[in-house]
């Protein structure tokens, strides 16, 4: 499913105009995004948690060549589905 698909799909659900799905997506999604940089977690309940991580700087490979490389120290979002989403893909 792409962005397009789910804003048709909350069209749908919610009843709503696809303008109207569509900015209400845009917001929560934003908001999660927003969230995130701030390194705060954003717990959906019944769906999961979203959160930062933490990458600490490592030496790499070039597999082309075999030449080590320094790979910096990073943030990444992570996703941590709840019981429920696991139930339910289970």
């Amino acid at each position: 499913m792409n962005k397009s698909e789910l804003v048709d799909h909350i069209s749908q659900e919610a009843e709503l105009s696809r303008s109207a799905a569509a900015r209400a997506l845009d917001a929560a999604l934003s908001g999660i995004a927003s969230a995130l940089e701030r390194a705060e977690p954003v717990a959906l309940a019944g769906f999961g948690t979203f959160n930062v991580r933490e990458r600490a700087a490592r030496t790499g490979r070039n597999p082309q060549t075999g030449e080590s490389i320094a790979i910096a120290a990073s943030r990444a979002a992570a996703f941590k589905p709840g019981k429920a989403l696991k139930d339910a893909l289970n």
